[in-house]
C-alpha cells in the first residue's frame, strides 16, 4: 500500500514528471504543473495506470484548468551527450522554467530532484500520491505518445504507435533489419549494436 503523502506547506506547490527515460527512440519529455484549488480535476492518477482515452481527456482538462503548466524536453543528441539521468534533470529544468507563474514548492517524481531556484523535494511513487504530479505525468504521456504516433507516420515500418519507442522484441527485430533512424539514441546497447558495422 502507497503511504499517503503530506504536502509541506506551500502556497503554489508545481509537480513534476517525465515520460520517455526507457525508450530507444526520441526525447525525453516532462511537464510541470500548478493545479487551481480553485477548480478540481477529479480522477488524477499515475498516467501509465490509465486508459488513453481516459488520459486524453484529462490532458484537455488540466491543460484549461490548471493556473499554470509547462512541457520540457530533451533531445536524442542531448541524451546522448549527456546520459538519460542528466538529459531527464535538464527536461524537467526546461519545464519548470517555463511556468508562466512561479511555484513556492516543486514535488518531483522519483527519488531525485534536478537543481532548481526554488525549493524541490523528490516523492517516490509521487505520480499516484501527488495530485499536482498525477497531472504532470499524464501531459508528459499524452504529448509523447503523440510525438511518436506522428513519428510512426513518418516511419511505419518501425511500429512506433504501438510500442513508443520501447525496446519491445518487435521493435529490436525492425531495429536490426533496417537501423537507426535519425531519431534514435546512439548511446543506448540496442541502437549502438545496430549502426555497428
Amino acid at each position: 500500500m502507497i503511504e499517503p503523502f503530506v504536502y509541506p506547506v506551500a502556497r503554489l506547490i508545481a509537480g513534476v514528471d517525465e515520460v520517455g527515460r526507457g525508450p530507444l527512440v526520441g526525447a525525453v519529455v516532462t511537464a510541470a504543473v500548478i493545479l487551481d484549488p480553485a477548480r478540481p480535476i477529479a480522477g488524477l492518477a499515475d498516467s501509465k495506470k490509465l486508459s488513453e482515452k481516459r488520459r486524453e481527456a484529462l490532458y484537455e482538462e488540466i491543460v484549461a484548468k490548471a493556473l499554470s503548466w509547462s512541457l520540457g524536453r530533451a533531445e536524442p543528441e542531448e541524451i546522448d551527450r549527456l546520459n538519460i539521468l542528466h538529459a531527464t534533470m535538464l527536461a524537467m529544468q526546461r519545464a519548470v522554467a517555463g511556468l508562466s507563474v512561479t511555484p513556492d514548492l516543486v514535488l518531483i517524481d522519483g527519488n531525485r530532484c534536478p537543481t532548481l531556484p526554488m525549493r524541490s523535494q523528490a516523492v517516490v511513487k509521487g505520480d499516484s500520491r501527488v495530485a499536482e504530479i498525477s497531472a504532470a505525468s499524464i501531459l508528459a504521456k499524452v504529448t509523447r505518445d503523440r510525438e511518436m504516433t506522428e513519428l510512426d507516420r513518418l516511419f511505419p515500418e518501425y511500429g512506433f504507435a504501438q510500442h513508443k519507442g520501447y525496446p519491445t522484441a518487435f521493435h529490436l527485430e525492425r531495429l536490426a533489419a533496417l537501423g537507426a533512424t535519425q531519431h534514435h539514441r546512439r548511446s543506448f546497447a540496442p541502437v549502438r549494436r545496430a549502426l555497428e558495422p
